[in-house]
This record gives C-alpha cells, sequence and structure tokens, in this order.
C-alpha cells in the first residue's frame, strides 16, 4: 500500500506564518504535523512509500525535510505556483496516480491535520471490510456540518450518500480527509474527473464513487484538530498532547 499526503495547499488563513512556508511542516510539540501522521501510520508496517503532492512553491521545503528520512518519501511537485492556479485535492490525487503508475491500495490522507488517535485502527478497519473506506465523526453544530463533507450512512457501516458543502446537510456525520482507496476504486479517480467530478474537496470523489462502489465510514475514535487560522494553531499547541493509544 502506498500513502498518499495532500499537501499543495497554500493555507492563506494561516498568513503570515505561511505565506512562504507549508503548513504540513509546521511544528506542534517536538514535531512537524507530517511528523506527527507518518511516525504514527509507519507503525502499520503497511506502506511502502510515503508520497507528497506539494505546489512549486513549496516543493523545496518537503523536500529538504525528506533528505534525510528514515521513511521511503517522494515528493512531488504538481507545478502550482499560487492559490488561485491550484489543481485541486482530486486532480492533485490524479497527478499523482498517473505519474507513478499508481495501481494499488491507497491511503490519502489531508497533510495538516493532528490527531490524538492512531491511524493504525482504520488501516485495521480497511482489512476488514475489503473495501473503500473513510472516516466519520458526529457534528452537532449546522454551520460547521454546511462547511464540510457530510455522509449519510447505512446498515454495517456502508455510505449511501455524501455531499459537500450542502446547506441542507443529510445527517451529522462529518467525514474528515482521510480515505483508504481500494485498488480496483483507484483506478476510477480518472473516470469520475472526466465525467464532471468537483476536484477542488477531496471528498469529492468520495461522493461521486459512493453511487458506484461500496464505501464504509469508520467512526473516528478520538480527536482531530484542524488547523485552520492562527487562532486555531496557537490552541493545538497548548492542547496536544500526542497520540492516545
Amino acid at each position: 500500500m502506498k500513502c498518499l499526503i495532500l499537501a499543495a495547499g497554500y493555507a492563506t488563513r494561516l498568513y503570515p506564518l505561511t505565506e512562504n512556508f507549508p503548513k504540513p511542516l509546521l511544528k506542534v510539540g517536538d514535531k512537524t504535523i507530517l511528523d506527527w501522521l507518518l511516525d504514527d501510520i509507519d507503525q502499520s508496517k503497511q506502506i511502502d512509500e510515503y508520497i507528497v503532492i506539494s505546489n512549486h512553491k513549496f516543493a523545496e521545503h518537503f523536500q529538504k525535510w525528506a533528505a534525510c528520512p528514515s521513511l521511503p518519501i517522494t515528493v512531488l511537485d504538481d507545478g502550482t505556483s499560487s492559490n488561485e492556479t491550484r489543481l485541486g485535492a482530486v486532480k492533485d490525487i490524479e497527478f499523482a496516480i498517473n505519474t507513478l503508475s499508481l495501481n494499488e491500495d491507497l491511503l490519502v490522507i489531508a497533510g495538516d491535520n493532528v490527531l490524538d488517535f492512531s491511524l493504525v485502527k482504520f488501516l485495521e478497519y480497511f482489512k476488514e471490510k475489503k473495501s473503500t473506506t473513510v472516516m466519520r465523526y458526529y457534528e452537532e453544530d449546522l454551520k460547521r456540518l454546511t462547511k464540510s463533507g457530510v455522509l449519510k450512512i447505512g446498515e454495517g457501516d456502508l455510505v449511501t450518500e455524501m455531499v459537500e458543502k450542502s446547506p441542507n446537510p443529510p445527517s451529522n456525520w462529518c467525514c474528515p480527509p482521510f480515505y483508504i482507496y481500494a485498488k480496483d476504486d483507484v483506478k476510477k479517480v480518472k473516470e469520475a474527473i472526466k465525467v464532471g467530478c468537483n476536484t477542488d474537496a477531496p471528498g469529492s470523489f468520495i461522493s461521486w464513487l459512493c453511487r458506484k462502489s461500496s464505501v464504509y465510514a469508520m467512526e473516528m475514535p478520538g480527536k482531530r484538530y484542524d488547523i485552520g487560522n492562527l487562532e486555531s494553531y496557537e490552541q493545538v499547541q497548548k492542547e496536544y498532547k500526542g497520540i492516545i493509544k
């Protein structure tokens, strides 16, 4: 299995902190956000390569970070240089699939989230389901729901519907940017884009895919810290204590 890390955004809401530096390489405690994620995932012994998709503006920062790793890391430059010209998450995924001829199960994660639980549990869930899987957490706040990907869940955790940023969310189940694409579904990313799948939000492919394939949603077993602005970054610096085993 490969792990694809979405890190081509520009994090404009964190300016000036991220004006010339990538958000996933900001430090939380004694490690970067990316190091927290990768150090945890690697405990599963299921990933044989980590692929970081960067924009051109920040690619050099990621290449320096990956220069002396203990993990097999590949950095891809998607060629964009501004928030206005960004490819969008789904096209970045397609870019990585095409560039590296990826044809296997694929863990896809946003590289700018901090978690207090291990993603190894998510990989174990995928092995049980043997199908594309996502995560879900219960959100009471309607305003937050309208700005998120929201799932409808059927029997056995089956995703029956997913919508992105709907003014009328169909449930309280939010879908954070952590997905495992089964090998056969990796091939469908190109098809989804060709028929008009939205390409900006990473969950848009899942929204399309759940109408074509079986997609399951594991309930998130802990807390996700979404660093969206300077205030939330300061908060996570104070609160984060690491992964709770």
